[in-house]
């Protein structure tokens, strides 16, 4: 289910949009000034948030530039270009003007998840793994993998069809996790092979007797 941050003080639009989002089975979380909206991005992992600009405490524009990694629909009553350009520049994807339409809305919501999505995962048959939130999926079910396993999946996936060699696979796994040696990479993968049988009968990880692993590809 996707996370969407509400961020806006006036209870009346904080309300319709909260039932907009519910309405499309949307997971929500409230916030009803810029500070609050940081003081929840800290301890929550939104996949979009939806931007007033007029907020007490911190602007809008000010979650821009401190928020941007995360996809950003402002929806604003200000409507000089050149406030829709200054929050494009700063980082916000889109840019609605109040009062909006529900149904544009809600299509403008499904065109920047589905790119996010396509941004920040990788994915190979029934896997999917979400880089944004060092989680893989298994034909939509969560497997919980450690840093070491999580590494090693996100480099097979990078590199699906092509065997990746024992030397070449910790190389690459060192910027994430320094607990790997090529004894210990065999467990991993291992562990790894028996977390994705828990969702699926398919084995996804081949070993290359000698050299290294690869995606198996399927028949």
């Amino acid at each position: 289910m996707k996370k969407i941050l509400i961020v806006e003080d006036e209870s009346s639009i904080h309300s319709i949009l909260k039932d907009i989002l519910e309405e499309e089975n949307y997971e929500t979380f409230d916030a009803y000034s810029g500070t609050e909206a940081l003081m929840l991005l800290e301890r929550e992992t939104v996949d979009l948030i939806l931007l007033d600009l007029m907020l007490p405490g911190l602007s809008g524009e000010d979650i821009i530039e401190r928020a941007n990694h995360i996809p950003i629909i402002v929806l604003s009553a200000k409507i000089d270009p050149s406030d829709k350009v200054n929050c494009l520049l700063k980082g916000a994807n889109d840019y609605v003007t109040k009062p909006f339409d529900k149904e544009e809305l809600k299509a403008r919501i499904k065109v920047q998840l589905r790119s996010s999505d396509k941004n920040n995962s990788l994915e190979y048959k029934d896997l999917q793994l979400l880089q944004d939130r060092h989680t893989l999926l298994v034909k939509d079910q969560q497997v919980n993998l450690t840093k070491t396993e999580y590494a090693i999946m996100k480099q097979l996936l990078l590199n699906v069809k092509n065997v990746v060699t024992k030397n070449k696979l910790l190389d690459l796994i060192a910027m994430d996790t320094e607990d790997c040696n090529e004894d210990s990479l065999r467990v991993h993968i291992s562990n790894i092979r028996r977390k994705i049988r828990v969702f699926s009968e398919e084995e996804y990880i081949e070993s290359i007797w000698g050299v290294g692993f690869k995606i198996k590809e399927q028949n």
